[in-house]
């Protein structure tokens, strides 16, 4: 059974648990606290894996599709997993130029995903879906407990090359860094480091290409605290990847939800929805985008651990 385009979120908990498949399930209907997009979604409209759009995205968003594609289909994750195949944040916004995806759900591109895009004559239709940041962490028996962004800036520039310099102990800093074309990179270049240059790293070995390598290496990063890192705030908290690792106060805010959405921490970007500005109202891409940034897309987005851009609404018991 195909499931509405409107599906009652209710049914989001049973479809998104492990080998639960709620296709037998019958129709559910809207719930009227659910706000409409602005753009009309045909009536009768129903998503299936003939009209699915093409999708693609940052690695950190694979959950968040995965989980949009059970609800829409009414399949289980599992069931959906073949629609889901994201190529990391640069590699998707060079797909979406050349036509090989129709949406994106995506970390913001770094400045080589633009020009390509302006170098293809291409637009895009390109909305936040959720709020995100870059997180700075240790091991946790590193008795640092914040830094400031100019501290932050100066570590990764190699001015600052001792704990001591910023109220730790004395010991070198092992400053872990990603590579650059992933979309944490592309934050620390533009919102934290801005014109200043990242040093070059001592070794291959400081740089790590995945969000689990990194957040490992700094865990077990030869039994000592002194190894500092960065990766966004879905991996360091809500994929449960931070024990034995302290997350960083940033000019002394602690990154959280609500410290995130308010803007009071103070390192700002997001994921998006992006597709080309071409893409023909009502058709099945558009009608998804629409979706995400309505009030039952930034539900699911919210269940999903990210944090949503708008405050989440109180599921009925």
């Amino acid at each position: 059974m195909k499931r509405s385009f409107w599906p009652a979120f209710g049914l989001v908990f049973a479809l998104l648990l492990p080998g639960c498949d709620a296709r037998e399930e019958p129709l559910p209907t809207p719930t009227p606290e659910v706000s409409l997009p602005a753009t009309p979604v045909p009536e009768q409209f129903r998503f299936t894996r003939e009209n699915f759009p093409r999708l693609d995205g940052s690695t950190a968003t694979v959950p968040l599709g995965q989980a949009v594609a059970a609800v829409l289909l009414g399949e289980s994750r599992e069931g959906v997993s073949d629609l889901i195949s994201f190529n990391k944040t640069s590699r998707a916004y060079y797909n979406l130029v050349d036509g090989d995806a129709d949406l994106l759900i995506v970390a913001e591109g770094g400045e080589d995903s633009y020009g390509y895009r302006d170098e293809h004559g291409r637009t895009w239709r390109m909305e936040p879906i959720a709020n995100e940041t870059l997180v700075f962490f240790v091991n946790e028996d590193n008795p640092v407990e914040g830094l400031t962004l100019d501290q932050v800036r100066m570590i990764y520039a190699g001015e600052i090359t001792n704990w001591k310099e910023v109220g730790g102990s004395d010991a070198p800093i092992q400053a872990y860094q990603r590579p650059k074309g992933g979309g944490s990179q592309a934050i620390m270049d533009k919102e934290v480091m801005g014109d200043i240059p990242m040093m070059e790293p001592v070794n291959g070995e400081y740089v790590v290409s995945s969000m689990e390598g990194i957040l490992s290496a700094v865990r077990a990063w030869d039994d000592r605290p002194e190894a500092l890192g960065y990766t966004v705030y879905y991996y360091a908290d809500d994929m449960g990847m931070a024990d034995g690792l302290k997350l960083l106060a940033i000019d002394g805010v602690a990154p959280n939800d609500d410290t995130i959405r308010s803007g009071e921490y103070p390192i700002h970007t997001a994921y998006y929805a992006v597709m080309d500005a071409q893409t023909p109202e009502g058709s099945p891409a558009a009608i998804l985008f629409d979706w995400l940034l309505s009030q039952e897309g930034q539900d699911l987005i919210a269940h999903e651990g990210y944090v949503s851009v708008r405050e989440p609404s109180k599921m009925k018991s």
